[in-house]
């Protein structure tokens, strides 16, 4: 089924290892379709896509939706995270221009990026060049 989930970072400020992210649970794989991303201020950010083998601790939970409104997600996105994830390199990478509203949306062909069952894996939109930056976000998965 697919779901999506928004929001903006306002609790912990991302980093190369922290920020909004969205994990598998422990019998389902999730599959990411689309991500996009949107400055709200006007300083310059890098923000990459990237695979978590280590959970890392989420906070500020979003509630997420579905294409059909009988269905309800079984993952639980958040606006951002309060302990390191172990991740991967990036699968994209993009510069945020200095200006709100500034942004980029990524799209995965197929069945989209894949994300294993299991409680420690999933997807964070990190900042690459460690620099703290709130942005508003959203996620687009199939369950």
């Amino acid at each position: 089924m697919r779901c999506s989930a928004a929001g903006r970072g306002v609790t912990n400020l991302p980093t190369s290892v922290r920020g909004p992210k969205i994990a598998t649970i422990a019998s389902r794989p999730i599959y990411m379709v689309e991500t996009g991303v949107f400055n709200t201020t006007t300083n310059a950010f890098v923000v990459g896509v990237v695979r978590h083998s280590v959970a890392g601790t989420g906070a500020g939970a979003v509630t997420p939706a579905s294409e059909d409104s009988e269905y309800t997600s079984v993952v639980t996105p958040f606006t951002s995270m309060s302990a390191d994830a172990t991740v991967g390199g990036p699968f994209n990478q993009a510069s945020i221009g200095a200006a709100i509203g500034a942004g980029v949306i990524w799209t995965y062909g197929g069945k989209g990026l894949r994300a294993p069952a299991g409680t420690a894996n999933g997807f964070i939109l990190n900042l690459p060049t460690g620099t703290g930056q709130f942005f508003d976000f959203y996620f687009v998965w199939e369950e």
